[in-house]
C-alpha cells in the first residue's frame, strides 16, 4: 500500500502567486508517478488581518500607497503578475479587482475542508477576485460560491453570519508564524521538507519526487530552494 503524500499549502485569496503557485503545483502533480496518493489540504494566511476596504481602494493605487511608490511603478508591477499568470494558463484582471479583507474567506475554507470541498472552493474563491472582479468579503457572493461547490445554502450562510471557524483561521496562521512562513505560498510536504514561493514546476516535481523517495517522516522542516520564489508577504509581493 503507498504512503499518503500530504502537502500543507499557507495561502491568501488575496495574493496573486498563490493562484500561480496553486497552477504550478497541479501542473507537477500532472507528472508525478504518485499523484493518486496525494492529499492536499489549504491553510489560512492573510496578508493583512486588518485590511479594511474603501470603495475607493483600486490596485495600482493601492501598491503604490503601500510601497511609497509611483504608479507606474505599480502598473509594471500588475504587468508582470498578470504575464506570469497567462504562463500558467490563468487570466488576471487587476483592473476589476475590489480589494477586501479575507478573513470571512477563510473561514468559508475550513467548513469546505469539513466536506472534501477546500481545493474546489479555493479555486473559486481566486478566481472569484482575481478574475471575475468580485468581492469576496461580500457575505452573499461567499454564499453563492459555497453552493456552487455543492454546500448546503443555510449550513454556509449559518456559518458566515457567526465567527465560526475564526479560531481555525487564527490556529493557521499562529502555526506559520511557528515554521517562520515569511511569505505565500508556501508549501509543506509531510510536515518535513517546505518550498517557499511559486517556484517553477519543475521544482515542485523534484520535491515531490525526493519526498516520495525519502519516505520518513520527521519533525525538522528543512527549506528544499535556497532563493525565495515569486510569493507575497506582509510588506507586499515579490
Amino acid at each position: 500500500m503507498e504512503n499518503k503524500l500530504k502537502i500543507q499549502i499557507w495561502s491568501d485569496i488575496m495574493c496573486p502567486y498563490c493562484y500561480i503557485g496553486k497552477r504550478r503545483i497541479e501542473s507537477a502533480l500532472a507528472q508525478f508517478e504518485h499523484k493518486d496518493a496525494v492529499e492536499i489540504e489549504w491553510k489560512s494566511f492573510q496578508l493583512d488581518a486588518n485590511f479594511i476596504a474603501s470603495p475607493d481602494d483600486n490596485t495600482i493605487d493601492h501598491l503604490a500607497e503601500k510601497y511609497r511608490k509611483d504608479r507606474e511603478w505599480a502598473k509594471e508591477m500588475i504587468d508582470n503578475m498578470t504575464q506570469n499568470a497567462k504562463n500558467s494558463g490563468l487570466d488576471f484582471h487587476f483592473e476589476k479587482a475590489i480589494l477586501a479583507n479575507s478573513y470571512n474567506a477563510h473561514r468559508l475554507l475550513h467548513l469546505a475542508k469539513k466536506h472534501d470541498l477546500g481545493d474546489a472552493l479555493k479555486e473559486l474563491l481566486f478566481k472569484a477576485y482575481l478574475t471575475d472582479g468580485k468581492n469576496i468579503d461580500d457575505l452573499a457572493t461567499l454564499s453563492t460560491l459555497g453552493q456552487e461547490v455543492g454546500m448546503d445554502k443555510d449550513l454556509v450562510e449559518a456559518v458566515l453570519n457567526s465567527d465560526a471557524y475564526g479560531d481555525a483561521v487564527k490556529q493557521d496562521i499562529m502555526i506559520a508564524q511557528q515554521i517562520g512562513v515569511q511569505g505565500v505560498p508556501f508549501f509543506v510536504f509531510d510536515n518535513k521538507y517546505a518550498v517557499s514561493g511559486a517556484q517553477h514546476v519543475e521544482t515542485f516535481v523534484k520535491t515531490l519526487e525526493k519526498v516520495w523517495k525519502k519516505g520518513d517522516f520527521g519533525p525538522k522542516l528543512t527549506v528544499l530552494n535556497a532563493d525565495e520564489g515569486d510569493s507575497c508577504g506582509i510588506d507586499g509581493c515579490n
